[in-house]
């Protein structure tokens, strides 16, 4: 089942002055589960890509479905919602709200839900012992190190229960041990909960790790691999 389609994406910045064609007509499907990189050099149009992806940007034409709801006919309230409630992103600066621990950084989401306080309790516990910080969950993130603040994302990604998580560049600021145990993490969760993860990633290590490589340059996708 296809958790995200876009058909012929355009973007297209500045059309009035110097246009900048940074999409050129995308089309792409991803099913639920997997596990793919979106991947090609700076300038590519891939962060374009998983920016209109998410709803944070719009495309000049063209559309994207998300479980069948062609998110362009929405409201902006309608698409802060359907974000809050279907969207996981990971952000390369972890993007953790400084004032709260680690346990209320993944609560948030569930509480903007509206979720009841014991299932918010119970999640986020249960998904900060799966990203191994149930220990830390009391430390706000100036007291974590990098790894553990991208881990606290991603587990705070997971809490709503999203069709899929966005992950931008999310191994940048780490190093090779910590990003090769934030990527393990990753793959467990993909594996044992059937998460789909989609990356943007120029690391090698990501890329090693993905299931589904896909390559975009100059607005357009080039390839589109498969692997066993």
């Amino acid at each position: 089942m296809a958790v995200i389609v876009t058909r012929d994406l355009f973007k297209t910045y500045n059309p009035k002055t110097i246009p900048v064609h940074a999409l050129n007509g995308i089309s792409l499907s991803v099913e639920e589960g997997e596990f793919t990189a979106i991947v090609g050099p700076s300038g590519s149009g891939k962060t374009t890509l998983l920016n209109i992806l998410g709803g944070l940007d719009n495309p000049t034409s063209g559309y994207v479905e998300i479980g069948g709801t062609d998110i362009s006919k929405l409201s902006e309230n309608e698409l802060i919602d359907f974000r809050k409630n279907r969207i996981g992103f990971v952000f390369q600066s972890y993007n953790l709200i400084p004032v709260l621990t680690a346990y209320e950084n993944v609560e948030f989401v569930m509480l903007l839900q509206g979720r009841p306080e014991k299932e918010r309790r119970e999640r986020a516990e249960a998904l900060l012992e799966a990203v191994g910080l149930k220990d830390q969950m009391r430390r706000r993130p100036s007291q974590l190190s990098g790894g553990q603040q991208q881990r606290v994302a991603v587990a705070r990604a997971l809490a709503p229960r999203p069709a899929f998580i966005l992950a931008d560049e999310p191994t940048a600021n780490l190093d090779s041990h910590t990003s090769a145990n934030l990527l393990d993490i990753m793959g467990k969760l993909n594996q044992e909960e059937q998460v789909t993860f989609i990356f943007s990633t120029h690391d090698a290590r990501v890329i090693d790790r993905a299931k589904r490589v896909v390559t975009v340059e100059d607005g357009a996708i080039i390839s589109d691999e498969l692997r066993s």
